[in-house]
């Protein structure tokens, strides 16, 4: 699993001031009510560097322990440097760390969790992994929000006739099957939400978006190649085409006449 989630603390840090914005503050601001009494132990699924923690820390009340999950350890050393963000009461959070993979996630990992916390996680497992982390979130009744899953909708400017199969090439490109692993993809969100109203759960769902433009060149830059890139290792017959496309592209970037709205799926589940 680890050899298709790795990703880089350059690119994490670059997203996570978008991730932030994007985000749905308002199921956030639902999340106290489900928590009971305090003190809080939250579990973070693919924390990476702790973004999500930084976000939601801030919201909830205190005392809060994060128990950050990731399979790699690099990441999850970067969310212990000082100083930890603060919750609600201006108290420091205290952070835990497990380094592991998380299709050997159960129940047993998320014992005491007060929430289950995971961002852009979802279209890169397996429909049973997903399953499980369902499964383990409802037998310890872990109220569980789940952000940034992708939708598959993109929607560039200026349009380009292009555009559309390039986005159905990453489309396909994140189903792949990597070392026997189907991925989600943009199922993800549904299927994780699917599985949340089938148990009888309370669930509630916000529609968001990264909205990329010249405030933020190098982000829209790097999402755009990696897109593309995305595109052309699973469509090669694209190829020739996608070189002019590359190349009008980059020079509306450089111009700062480009923009991308990249739209997600937020979800909210508690037990009724």
């Amino acid at each position: 699993m680890s050899d298709i989630l790795d990703v880089s603390s350059d690119w994490l840090a670059l997203r996570e001031a978008e991730d932030a914005r994007a985000r749905s503050g308002d199921l956030a601001l639902a999340i106290p009510p489900l928590l009971g009494v305090g003190p809080y132990t939250v579990h973070d699924l693919g924390s990476g560097t702790g973004s999500l923690m930084r976000w939601l820390a801030p919201m909830l009340p205190g005392g809060q322990t994060w128990v950050l999950h990731d399979w790699n350890a690099d990441l999850t050393d970067r969310a212990l440097d000082p100083p930890p963000p603060l919750d609600r009461d201006d108290r420091p959070v205290s952070i835990r760390t497990r380094v592991g993979e998380l299709d050997l996630l159960s129940a047993d990992d998320l014992r005491g969790a007060s929430l289950v916390t995971a961002s852009a996680l979802l279209d890169v497992l397996t429909a049973a992994e997903a399953h499980a982390i369902v499964d383990a979130c409802i037998q310890v009744a872990a109220p569980a929000f789940v952000s940034l899953s992708v939708t598959g909708e993109v929607e560039l400017r200026p349009w380009d006739a292009l555009d559309k199969r390039v986005g159905d090439a990453f489309n396909a490109h994140q189903r792949r099957e990597v070392h026997g692993r189907r991925l989600l993809g943009r199922y993800g969100g549904p299927i994780v939400r699917g599985l949340f109203e089938q148990a009888g759960w309370n669930v509630r769902q916000a529609r968001t978006s990264w909205r990329l433009d010249d405030r933020e060149p190098r982000l829209l830059r790097e999402w755009f190649d990696g897109w593309v890139d995305a595109a052309e290792e699973q469509s090669p017959e694209l190829g020739d085409d996608l070189a002019g496309y590359r190349a009008l592209r980059h020079d509306q970037l450089d111009r700062g006449d480009a923009s991308a709205v990249v739209y997600h799926l937020d979800v909210l589940a508690w037990p009724r």
